[in-house]
């Protein structure tokens, strides 16, 4: 059985989520430094041989007013590059105020988040992910 992973895509991290092998439940994975996008494309075509990925799913942050920012555009760019490199399913899929959620979240669990960035990164993706995997419209 064959599972989902899912990039939150940052200027210098990227965060990183996948499915149970069923598709039923997101947990946060990693966070892959972004230091080129040939160590991204490194990181993730080994996490798709070692984790059996089938489709990816990109978090797509669109502004409150459901238009693209800067930060838009750059992921867009990324997702782009993918797709010529990587022969899988690409998604992008919304992912607005997934970063706030997964701060509080992890807050509420007692993780003191300012020295935690990676630990928001990759819950903001499993967030994300589980959202997709509870669409019953994807």
């Amino acid at each position: 059985m064959k599972r989902i992973l899912a990039l939150d895509y940052g200027d210098k991290k990227i965060g990183i989520a996948i499915s149970d092998p069923m598709k039923i439940i997101a947990k946060p994975l990693m966070v892959i430094n972004n230091l080129s996008y040939k160590h991204i494309l490194f990181e993730i075509q080994n996490l798709i041989t070692d984790q059996h990925i089938e489709k990816i799913v990109v978090g797509l942050p669109l502004t409150l007013k459901n238009k693209k920012s800067i930060q838009t555009k750059k992921v867009l760019k990324f997702i782009e590059e993918l797709n010529k490199d990587i022969n899988l399913p690409i998604i992008a899929y919304d992912e607005r105020l997934t970063s706030k959620i997964a701060t509080q979240s992890l807050i509420n669990q007692g993780v003191k988040t300012g020295h935690n960035k990676k630990d928001i990164d990759k819950t903001a993706a499993a967030i994300f992910l589980q959202d997709y995997l509870d669409d019953p419209t994807k």
